[in-house]
């Protein structure tokens, strides 16, 4: 009785352990339940938000993000905030988190390109040719302001100085600027016409029926406009390379072209 009740024992463990095994290995194989959380420039909201749902369809489980300027998320990141990727309009703002060794350099990639343009509110038909002596001052009349990222930190402000200085006009047209906390809050200064005219990325542009290209800078007269992206070492997971990796995959390829990014290889 002993050796019969003994072997029960055995067999009730045995289909218990392969019970638990079975409930087990689909548990490891779903997505954490909590997600993580993405930093990302203001310019990169709709598409990153379009990437967040590819990332759902595939399975990988929800995304946090955070937009707003570059220099602002930076800042955020240096002072502790728990962002698992950073996604910056500049690499300016992605070498200060690097030097401070607070991005996994092994993780960085630069694969998105943009075009810096003015913009003025629709109903305006004006074009302007965008080349050395140009008047800017004139587009704007006599008491209109113009507006940017602010160029003292905000990565689009920053290639606005850039190309108006390479043109001759940023020093007319310096005292008239409305200094905007982010490329998004730029664009609806232009929207509401609170500003004549604005400069912001052509992919801003593409979501407003309020306002219309102006003109394009040539691509020389500014640093080349990049992306980059990392892991964010105090949060570097799976999840976060998870991501990452999502972002180099055709599908995520289609998704900025369709926002009208440059892809690179």
């Amino acid at each position: 009785m002993h050796i019969r009740s003994t072997s029960r024992r055995r067999n009730v463990l045995a289909v218990l352990s392969m019970a638990l095994f079975a409930f087990a290995v689909p548990l490891l194989a779903q997505p954490s339940s909590v997600p993580f959380t993405v930093f990302a420039a203001s310019s990169l909201q709709n598409a990153f938000e379009d990437i967040g749902l590819l990332h759902q369809q595939q399975g990988l489980g929800k995304v946090r993000f955070a937009f707003g300027a570059s220099s602002t998320l930076a800042r955020q990141i240096e002072q502790g905030a728990p962002a698992a990727v950073f996604a910056s309009a500049d690499e300016a703002w992605m070498d200060h988190l690097a030097q401070r060794r607070l991005v996994v350099a092994a993780t960085r990639r630069s694969m998105l390109g943009n075009r810096l343009v003015l913009i003025v509110p629709a109903s305006n038909p004006l074009q302007v040719s965008l080349m050395p002596g140009v008047d800017v001052g004139a587009l704007l009349g006599p008491q209109g302001r113009w507006v940017t990222g602010d160029p003292a930190h905000v990565p689009v402000g920053r290639y606005a100085q850039q190309a108006l200085t390479h043109l001759g006009a940023w020093g007319a047209v310096q005292a008239r600027l409305v200094r905007a906390e982010n490329v998004r809050v730029a664009l609806a200064f232009v929207e509401r016409g609170e500003a004549a005219a604005g400069v912001v990325y052509e992919t801003d542009v593409a979501l407003s029926s309020r306002v219309r290209v102006a003109g394009t800078f040539p691509a020389d007269s500014h640093a080349p406009i990049s992306y980059p992206v990392a892991a964010v070492a105090a949060h570097d997971t799976p999840a976060a390379r998870a991501f990452l990796r999502l972002l180099e995959s055709q599908a995520a390829r289609e998704v900025f072209r369709r926002h009208g990014f440059t892809v690179r290889r």
